[in-house]
């Protein structure tokens, strides 16, 4: 193990939120074993009582979770000068089999985390606690990817070797680089990539401002959000890194993250993500709206989501706009897009 006070700290956190979901998900269990608003009995009431100890406490939990992601990508760009071979986080995390294993799961457990803070915040709005069943169910889905993580996570700190010689982000994601997912996305034709993004994009926003202003189509765009910010992903990686670097063979996502581009990466994933948690806690909110307690709270709070999710989109579309029109590469044939 590399002694790296990112790297505690990483551990510390993921641990952490394990010891506090853990607990909680024993009592969620015991929730929707036996909750029963209607009944005044001393295990009712005992339940009450810990459901507002248990909310606090893994609101900090998932919160901490959300961070996590980026500080996870922080750590592994800034040990990259450790490993012979590594220019950047892609170097990094490829030092052992659990480095992109494990941040493919913080993504999966950014989102999550994020979809129960909603469905919290829902549920806290209403005497009732309509949503406590929803939430404490999702909580206890939520639990496994959360041990999971850290199972992974420890598993990649701790069999870190300095000796180790990986290799840099300019093979790995290399349009010659064969037999990986990474090498195939570089490879994409730039043209219908560049309008396949747009595209993309111009039927998300419009999607979001018909249901902003008319409250209808929730579920599409939630759909759209989801579908926005996969093809965003594939396009960072296609041509719009490529744009940023202004050299044709570079397509690795990290750099993004380094000074000499402005950590301009930091900007754009938070975009991508916020744009992705909001848009997708449209869907998970709009079932609930006709929940009698929840119908003065989930239409304001889903019509904030969109507008929010909008906005964080809108963002990524103009700064990556922005970074290819002010580039001087052109990779095919015409004015630069």
């Amino acid at each position: 193990m590399i002694l790296n006070p990112t790297v505690i700290a990483n551990l510390l956190a993921s641990l952490s939120v394990s010891l506090l979901v853990v607990p909680a998900a024993a009592v969620g269990v015991r929730i929707l074993q036996a909750w029963n608003l209607q009944s005044g009995s001393e295990l009712q009431l005992a339940l009450e009582r810990r459901t507002y100890l248990v909310s606090t406490v893994l609101s900090y939990a998932c919160g901490l979770q959300l961070l996590s992601l980026f500080l996870y990508v922080f750590t592994a760009n800034a040990l990259h000068a450790l490993f012979v071979g590594a220019m950047c986080a892609a170097g990094t995390l490829y030092v052992n089999p659990f480095g992109y294993p494990t941040l493919l799961l913080k993504i999966v457990n950014f989102t999550l985390a994020g979809l129960w803070l909603l469905l919290n915040h829902a549920d806290e709005q209403a005497p009732d606690y309509p949503l406590i069943r929803a939430k404490y169910a999702f909580l206890v889905m939520l639990t496994p990817f959360v041990l999971t993580e850290t199972v992974l996570l420890g598993a990649y700190f701790l069999g870190m070797r300095p000796d180790v010689i990986t290799s840099c982000c300019g093979r790995l994601f290399s349009t010659e680089a064969t037999g990986g997912l990474a090498g195939a996305l570089a490879a994409l034709p730039t043209a219908p990539m560049v309008w396949g993004f747009y595209g993309t994009m111009a039927l998300t926003l419009a999607g979001g401002v018909y249901a902003y202003r008319v409250g209808r189509g929730s579920y599409l765009y939630t759909v759209l959000a989801v579908v926005a910010f996969l093809v965003s992903l594939v396009s960072i990686i296609t041509f719009i890194s490529v744009y940023i670097y202004e050299m044709p063979t570079h397509h690795c996502p990290f750099c993004l993250l380094m000074r000499e581009y402005g950590h301009v990466g930091y900007v754009l994933y938070f975009a991508l993500f916020g744009g992705l948690l909001s848009g997708s806690g449209i869907g998970v909110l709009t079932p609930f709206r006709n929940v009698s307690s929840l119908q003065s709270v989930i239409p304001p709070l889903v019509r904030k989501l969109t507008l929010t999710s909008v906005i964080l989109y809108a963002a990524f579309t103009v700064i990556v706009s922005y970074r290819i029109a002010a580039s001087e590469l052109t990779l095919w044939g015409g004015p630069t897009p």
